[in-house]
């Protein structure tokens, strides 16, 4: 896909979704290892249960990184200025994420054409677990 140019786009234009396949142990059990995050909330369900949870759920920080992918399969990563979430809601295991985001504002700043982006994930049900913003500069 061409890298979008700042004078074809337009506010309310959105973002190529990215759809995830449902979140599995095993999705946990590599983001595990490949972040470093061990906290067992996440990987092992006797202690998801103690804490009061049915089962174990995804790291943020997973669900952040599929949000970060989908802009990064829009943009080159080095056109990223900005980029800031607030997480909503546990994705728990089975759910399939949609993360996308739509232009809110076009503008000129330190000599660069940017775009601001509202930002989303939510599952299968439409369930929001993750909203942001990011800024990215075009050519």
């Amino acid at each position: 896909m061409p890298e979008p140019r700042f004078d074809d786009i337009q506010v309310g234009q959105e973002i190529p979704p990215l759809v995830t396949r449902p979140i599995s142990r095993y999705t946990l059990a590599l983001y595990a290892g490949a972040s470093g995050d061990h906290n067992p909330i996440h990987i092992d369900i006797d202690f998801a249960k103690k804490a009061g949870m049915d089962d174990v759920f995804a790291h943020g920080m997973l669900v952040m990184a599929y949000l970060g992918r989908a802009l990064t399969n829009w943009v080159p990563q080095n056109a990223l200025r900005q980029f800031n979430t607030r997480f909503v809601a546990i994705t728990h295991l089975g759910d399939s994420l949609t993360c996308g985001g739509k232009v809110i504002e076009k503008f000129e700043q330190d000599g660069e054409k940017r775009v601001r982006l509202q930002l989303g994930v939510m599952n299968q049900t439409g369930e929001v677990k993750v909203t942001g913003e990011a800024v990215v500069t075009l050519s």
